[in-house]
């Protein structure tokens, strides 16, 4: 376990030592005594988040609308700058799931999600509550993440898998960084871009316009935290300019791309996902 600081925060940070057994699934764990007012900054995977502390996460989303405990949320959940997340004594295991496996391990489509939080009780039932259990009365992290994963792994096996062609569509987008047109991975497909972007919509809870432009902000948004001015990110990321960069950003996070730029919940990611690519694949 590694601390990560970032101004006046401090987190104790778990990683997992070996991959996982899915192709898609990134861990990372947490240890929080005092988690104040965190943005959350959109993300293009499904995020599981498993708490099994003393204490409780707490996610303040639309005005009325506060999440405790364990959740999925769809891809892009934060979007706007509306989400919060704060808690003290917090300790989690955080599961990011690409899209195109999160069928399979949620019994659920994202679609359902619809970008919203969901409490895992309401999804999995009482098995939500052995989840906690389970994760509570471990030894180590590394016990943690071995059993999450064996998990994970057997709900994904006998989940229902997405179409090839959309998984494809998927890969294609995250390896070009949110850049690829979806006319022409229609077409490289045999499908039209109407049935690509209801078989994607569907099946990983996002069009595929939509799963672009949230690659593309991660990937952008990463280099900002790693210091690049906002001149170079947008040439190198695909926008038009830095206007262009500066009004994604804004729309995605509610803030400027400097403030982004500063944000804990992305600068935690190299020490959280090493290695990791933008959104699971």
């Amino acid at each position: 376990m590694r601390t990560f600081t970032h101004g006046a925060a401090m987190w104790d940070v778990a990683c997992p030592r070996l991959p996982s057994r899915v192709a898609g699934v990134g861990m990372a764990g947490f240890r929080v005594a005092d988690l104040a007012a965190l943005r959350i900054v959109p993300h293009p995977a499904v995020t599981l988040l498993l708490d099994f502390g003393d204490g409780t996460a707490v996610l303040d989303c639309a005005p009325g609308q506060r999440w405790r405990g364990s959740l999925v949320a769809g891809p892009g959940l934060g979007s706007g700058g509306a989400v919060r997340a704060r808690g003290e004594n917090v300790e989690c295991v955080q599961v990011r799931l690409s899209p195109v496996i999160a069928r399979a391990v949620l019994d659920v489509s994202p679609a359902d999600l619809d970008g919203a939080v969901v409490p895992l009780d309401d999804l999995w039932g009482r098995e939500a509550s052995r989840i906690r259990e389970r994760l509570a009365d471990a030894s180590s992290w590394h016990e943690r993440f071995a059993w999450t994963d064996l998990m994970l792994a057997r709900r994904y096996e006998s989940g229902p898998p997405v179409d090839p062609e959309v998984a494809w569509a998927w890969q294609r987008i995250v390896a070009g960084r949110g850049l690829p047109r979806i006319d022409g991975l229609a077409a490289e497909v045999g499908w039209s871009r109407k049935r690509l972007w209801s078989r994607f919509r569907s099946q990983l809870g996002l069009p595929p316009k939509r799963a672009a432009k949230l690659i593309r902000f991660d990937h952008a948004a990463h280099r900002l935290v790693a210091g690049e001015g906002t001149a170079r990110v947008a040439a190198d990321t695909g926008y038009a300019d830095q206007s262009h960069l500066h009004r994604d950003v804004r729309e995605l996070t509610g803030a400027t791309p400097t403030t982004v730029a500063r944000e804990p919940f992305l600068a935690v990611d190299t020490l959280a996902w090493p290695g990791l690519t933008t959104a699971a694949t």
